[in-house]
């Protein structure tokens, strides 16, 4: 058996982060001394692998512990699937280094470089579409959770200007979580407009508990394309939500 900080440092990540993978059901020790030692056995190391493995494919962790939890989730599978997307991104990679080496090549000897051979190693579509197998199987097993309903019944039939207003209130609702960056993501004002958030997200889509609001915190994180997107705003602001929310719902669930 070993304890959290030995975990930690087995898989290079923060004990934070099992305690917040614990905190959501994702990864649980297999057992709590009487002192509050949290043990983890072969089978939750065996677990963290497959979750590091899904997160190296940008899934969220609601998405991963979904598919973990399946009872018809096969290990021997998800590492075949894992394996043939990481070949994927090490052929890439070795292309783009390759094309490094053919661009140096080019300064040097003072030769122009064919453009197609410039931008051919950074084409994803072949990562991409593997990842698109993984997030299909993933829409056919929970497309139809309570959450996906709603926001399907919801959202059919909004108007331009109901998108539009949803749009503006959200809008507002981040100015002014930005505005308060520098207090801190533990600060009451803070906290209030996160809640305001989650509650945008219940009034127009779907019931959003701590759990889903959890998973949508690390998706902002752990998706670039989120990331990028909301950094938008302000430089680290994926990140402040992300610790921002966690807040929020660990108040809430005591």
């Amino acid at each position: 058996m070993y304890k959290v900080k030995e975990v930690a440092e087995i898989a290079g990540v923060s004990v934070r982060t099992l305690h917040h993978y614990d905190h959501i059901g994702l990864l649980s020790p297999q057992h709590v001394t009487d002192k509050g030692y949290r043990l983890y056995g072969e089978e939750g190391m065996a677990r963290l692998q497959q979750i590091l493995f899904f997160k190296e494919m940008d899934f969220s962790l609601q998405k991963i512990k979904k598919i973990l939890d399946d009872p018809h989730f096969d290990e021997k599978q998800a590492l075949s699937n894992h394996k043939e997307i990481l070949m994927e991104k090490k052929i890439r990679l070795e292309r783009i280094i390759h094309s490094v080496d053919q661009t140096l090549e080019s300064v040097q000897g003072g030769e122009n470089m064919a453009n197609e051979d410039r931008f051919k190693p950074f084409d994803r579509r072949h990562i991409e579409e593997h990842q698109k197998k993984y997030e299909k199987e993933v829409k056919e097993r929970w497309g139809q959770t309570d959450a996906y309903k709603e926001s399907k019944r919801k959202t059919s039939s909004y108007t331009d200007e109901d998108w539009k207003r949803i749009q503006e209130e959200s809008n507002e609702i981040d100015r002014q979580i930005v505005d308060r960056m520098s207090q801190g993501p533990e600060d009451e004002e803070v906290q209030r407009l996160i809640g305001e958030k989650r509650q945008h997200i219940t009034d127009y889509f779907y019931e959003c508990n701590t759990e889903i609001f959890c998973g949508l915190a690390d998706m902002y994180v752990n998706d670039p394309r989120f990331t990028k997107n909301i950094d938008k705003w302000a430089e680290g602001y994926a990140e402040f939500l992300r610790d921002a929310m966690h807040i929020y719902c660990d108040r809430l669930d005591g």
